[in-house]
């Protein structure tokens, strides 16, 4: 009778999760609403722009996502080129349209990692590795700002604080990495912690008892995986990375503006971290909203912001939106059809 029960109440309390998702989600998009018209009305004006700019803008994107690919082949163990790209673009346009944008991302790769026939374990803590060093890249680059910084040039304020908190970030990044990594008891300790947390808020799903020895064992896998490929694993996180703020640059060559790229990279930090807030689908009007203003306090008019910004985003997000439908109708051909559904 107390089972009966129990589904029920399970299902609810999932179904109410959801719905609350979907209404912060609402609240959120209501929030950036106007300035989410504001850069779609700049949509006939893409017309005229550069369409050689626009081109290395898609290049740039395009050779962003198969950087992405190598240094998840490279944390998951893996040369099934083709499970890892299509498995990244139908995981990404899936958290690009649901509430929780990375972390719904991430589990739904997870799953479809695991169906195609790779190691659970080394899957998660693959997944985990390579979302470590983007956060860790996307938080460094503000350190690529400090020659104009230096040099004198004129940066607002509000400026300053994004390259601010990006290198407290990073720093506090690698310190706590280099910790967890070095010290069984620590990464234990926070294991422990997370897993009594886990077990208080879902006080009705089976509780977790092996977390810290699993999470110690996953560090292990992790390390032995990077271990010898680290250089190479950096190299592509930081050259996907760059690749999309080169992508922004020129949708801005489009345009017709060429503010300072020091100055960029801060706003490009911004709209990175705001696209990182799971409120609405994929930073949906943040990130435009952000982006747009940043540009403007980097120097660049207020309508040449805006015209850029929806030109990136076409190329960042739109695009590989429609990309990851038709990635996961090729998962699904390529997937062995006795693996679990």
């Amino acid at each position: 009778m107390t089972k009966a029960l129990a589904l029920p109440v399970a299902a609810y309390w999932k179904v109410g999760k959801r719905l609350l998702a979907l209404l912060l989600a609402g609240v959120g998009l209501y929030v950036v609403w106007p300035s989410l018209v504001q850069i779609f009305s700049a949509w006939p004006s893409l017309i005229s722009l550069e369409p050689w700019w626009l081109l290395a803008m898609v290049a740039c994107e395009a050779l962003s996502f198969a950087l992405l690919w190598i240094l998840l082949e490279i944390a998951l163990q893996t040369d099934r080129t083709w499970l890892v790209a299509t498995t990244q673009l139908a995981s990404n346009a899936f958290g690009r349209v649901m509430p929780g944008g990375g972390a719904a991302a991430s589990a739904v790769q997870y799953r479809l990692l695991v169906r195609g026939g790779l190691d659970g374990p080394t899957v998660a803590s693959g997944l985990t590795a390579t979302q470590l060093l983007s956060v860790a890249v996307i938080a460094a680059m503000p350190l690529l700002s400090l020659p104009a910084i230096v040099g004198g040039a004129a940066v607002d304020r509000r400026l300053l604080q994004t390259a601010v908190v990006g290198v407290v970030a990073f720093a506090l990044i690698l310190a706590g990495t280099a910790v967890l990594l070095a010290s069984d008891r620590s990464l234990a300790a926070v294991a422990r912690a997370a897993q009594w947390l886990r077990n208080q808020i879902l006080r009705r799903r089976e509780p977790l008892r092996v977390l810290p020895e699993r999470i110690v064992t996953q560090r292990d896998t992790m390390l032995r995986t990077l271990g010898r490929r680290w250089g190479l694993a950096l190299t592509t996180a930081s050259g996907r990375s760059l690749l999309d703020f080169l992508a922004l640059l020129c949708a801005l060559s489009a345009v017709g503006t060429s503010p300072r790229p020091g100055l960029v990279v801060l706003a490009y930090v911004a709209a990175s971290l705001l696209g990182m807030v799971p409120i609405t689908p994929g930073g949906l009007g943040f990130v435009e909203a952000g982006l747009s203003s940043t540009l403007v306090l980097a120097g660049v008019g207020a309508a040449d912001a805006v015209l850029a910004t929806l030109a990136y985003r076409l190329a960042s997000y739109w695009l590989p939106l429609i990309a990851g439908g038709v990635a996961y109708g090729g998962y699904r051909v390529g997937l062995d059809p006795k693996a679990p559904a």
